[in-house]
């Protein structure tokens, strides 16, 4: 799976931590807390860090942490934002090779917008992986297939509906799970024993988030014109539609997101 765009990973980076389901990650402290210290937290697919630089001060601060990433731009990018921590280390590596995915001693796996790129099989492999070691999950940012304007278009259900459709597609680790990918997580998590506890966690994007709003909607552009079920014409009026909405005073968006934290009893 190949990295995203660093200015991308900025650009959402306040919207990331804003959104955050608070009562989710105050339940991770409290189970690093009371576990054997020092907790130590594997972050699979980090970027620049952005999970590390959310939580780095609310977790013990005995924490250890390992971060990694496929792209080693991005953990070029993360090592330079971070800067020199005996607490921290960076590694590169390709999350398709799970079997050499470093879970000795880790006490949470945490990942950022990361499953819903995933598929089923991925995401049983994995989960294999954790449950073997009893490891916990701490799983946020997962996009649940809602995207609302307060400034509505008649082609805003079709746009969203193919871009859904292009979340399912391959994206680095097979057949993507997209908007499902937390109850999949969930189900999987519960039948293996763990505490499982969700929250919503959606981006509301309003006029002091004019940047991210734009990109996102460039952005939508190539997955809804791959799908084929809008046309060329109709996409780039909605697309120029939005764009203008964005500069509007009363003009917000809301982008659904699903946080997950799970816990061994054991």
């Amino acid at each position: 799976m190949s990295g995203f765009d660093k200015n991308w990973l900025a650009l959402r980076e306040p919207a990331d931590r804003h959104a955050r389901a608070k009562s989710l990650v105050d339940m991770l402290c409290r189970h690093l807390a009371e576990g054997h210290p020092p907790p130590s937290l594997l972050d699979i697919g980090c970027g620049t860090g952005s999970t590390y630089r959310t939580l780095s001060s609310l977790v013990p601060q005995d924490t250890r942490w390992q971060l990694l990433d496929y792209d080693p731009l991005l953990l070029e990018e993360a090592a330079r934002r971070i800067g020199s921590s005996a607490a921290v280390t960076l590694r590169q590596h390709d999350l398709n090779d799970l079997t050499a995915l470093p879970l000795d001693g880790v006490s949470v796996v945490t990942a950022s917008a990361l499953f819903d790129l995933c598929s089923a099989d991925f995401c049983s492999r994995f989960l294999d992986r954790l449950t073997g070691n009893r490891t916990g999950l701490y799983a946020s940012l997962n996009y649940d297939g809602v995207m609302e304007w307060t400034i509505a278009h008649p082609l805003d259900r079709s746009v969203v509906d193919s871009f859904n459709r292009h979340q399912r597609l391959d994206k680095g680790f097979g057949p993507a799970l997209g908007p499902d990918a937390t109850e999949h997580l969930r189900l999987s998590l519960e039948a293996a024993g763990y505490q499982v506890t969700t929250r919503s966690s959606p981006w509301r994007l309003g006029a002091d988030q004019q940047d991210l709003q734009a990109e996102l909607l460039r952005g939508m552009e190539r997955p809804v014109m791959e799908i084929g079920a809008v046309s060329s014409n109709d996409l780039q009026d909605w697309l120029a539609f939005r764009l203008s909405a964005v500069n509007a005073d009363n003009s917000s968006c809301v982008v659904g997101h699903t946080d997950l934290l799970a816990i061994h009893p054991g």
